[in-house]
């Protein structure tokens, strides 16, 4: 089956948050985010050392738009159920239909951190691929330093499969990273 055609809900909720899909307009909310946290976001992403603009967040916002529409890759936009405030976000990436497998993609705006719901959004992003997509392997891949991007797989009960290392350059392409890869498969 063309997975064009595959339906599944554009938004589901966890306890605190609401999880959706990318709509025009909310590249403002976005842009806010990375700003408030490109300290916290260079050193691990390399979007977050381009210079930065609403138009260019809108465009980007507005193409993961339509390639949630098309399938090729599922981003999601994290708010907080209560306050509709944009949190992080995340995304179902590197899809491979005919598994069906995805790669976990985040990252949090730094205003938010530490309170858990950047755990809380993986958790449900997992499960949601499970239950609607029938995923039967989910990754999440960081660099073997980023500490609290790891903490997240492993509170969730991923399992470390590997590191490879000198896998990827560092983000200012001085030095050689070795990459996690934690998974889980059902």
């Amino acid at each position: 089956m063309d997975s064009i055609l595959l339906d599944f809900p554009f938004e589901f909720e966890t306890e605190r948050l609401l999880i959706r899909g990318p709509l025009p307009g909310d590249g403002k909310a976005v842009y806010e985010a990375i700003m408030a946290s490109l300290k916290e976001l260079k050193p691990w992403m390399a979007f977050a050392n381009k210079e930065q603009s609403i138009e260019n967040t809108e465009a980007n916002i507005r193409k993961s738009h339509a390639e949630f529409l098309t399938r090729e890759d599922l981003r999601l936009l994290v708010f907080h159920k209560e306050t509709r405030a944009f949190i992080a976000s995340s995304g179902l990436h590197r899809i491979n239909w005919d598994i069906p497998k995805f790669e976990i993609g985040y990252w949090i705006d730094s205003r938010y951190s530490g309170k858990g719901y950047m755990t809380e959004a993986v958790e449900g992003i997992s499960d949601f691929a499970r239950r609607e997509l029938k995923a039967k392997r989910i990754e999440i891949r960081c660099d073997s330093n980023n500490v609290r991007s790891r903490a997240i797989p492993e509170r969730l009960g991923f399992e470390l499969e590997g590191i490879l290392k000198n896998d990827s350059l560092s983000i200012d392409e001085q030095t050689l990273r070795d990459t996690c890869i934690f998974a889980k498969v059902y």
